[in-house]
């Protein structure tokens, strides 16, 4: 049956604009995020598929765009429509941890985080840089490919931090792998890098490492 002859309530549109997004399914969401579904199938039975082939909506949005448009029913324009959501929210977080004490909202800095290193294919390596109030002042991309101590230069991370007049640093990278666990060479240039800006002042004040569908604090496992 297709959607618009199902009972209004039960429509993912009308029961959104009804109940808000939160009474919304996963399946729900995407299925408005869809619009349409393809002949034989609705936009909720085209979310379905997706969600089974990628067994979540975070690996979902990780996937490249070889995989996705490969996919029944999905194309390049499908594709740049999931991107440039991921791209707003992500912003939306950032304007919003300019705002905040970022360490008085751990939740809205991870979220930050996932969405901006989940979805790499590849390392990469990202410095918060905060003022003495904790506030962000921006968010940069300071490495990315294999992390190891040897790649990732402790003076150019000073530089930066005083290019930003910064007081306060938190690092994140990611784990492409999937685990969140620490490797001992994360702990060796976490310990590298609260040396080298400790001589100018700065705090390091965590470190997160983004794996698939979990997150590690450095800070909270008194790594740091």
């Amino acid at each position: 049956m297709a959607i618009p002859d199902w009972p209004a309530p039960e429509r993912p549109r009308e029961k959104l604009l009804q109940k808000g997004a939160t009474a919304l399914s996963d399946t729900e969401l995407l299925a408005i995020f869809l619009r349409t579904g393809i002949t034989g199938k609705s936009a909720v039975d085209l979310a379905r598929d997706l969600l089974k082939h990628y067994g979540s909506l975070t690996k979902l949005f990780a996937a490249n765009q070889d995989s996705f448009c490969q996919l029944h029913g999905m194309g390049s324009a499908k594709y740049a429509q999931l991107q440039a959501v991921m791209e707003m929210s992500r912003r939306a977080l950032a304007e919003e941890l300019e705002n905040k004490n970022a360490m008085n909202s751990p939740r809205l800095v991870r979220d930050f985080l996932r969405l901006s290193l989940a979805n790499k294919e590849h390392e990469v390596f990202i410095g918060i840089f905060l003022d003495a109030q904790n506030h962000v002042i921006t968010s940069e991309e300071l490495f990315s490919g294999t992390l190891t101590q040897a790649s990732i230069y402790p003076r150019e991370v000073v530089k930066h931090a005083l290019l930003h007049n910064a007081a306060a640093m938190i690092f994140a990278h990611n784990h492409p792998s999937g685990t969140a666990e620490p490797s001992h060479a994360d702990k060796v240039l976490t310990q590298s890098l609260k040396q080298a800006l400790a001589l100018i002042d700065v705090k390091v004040l965590d470190h997160f490492i983004i794996g698939s569908g979990t997150t590690l604090s450095f800070a909270e496992h008194n790594l740091i």
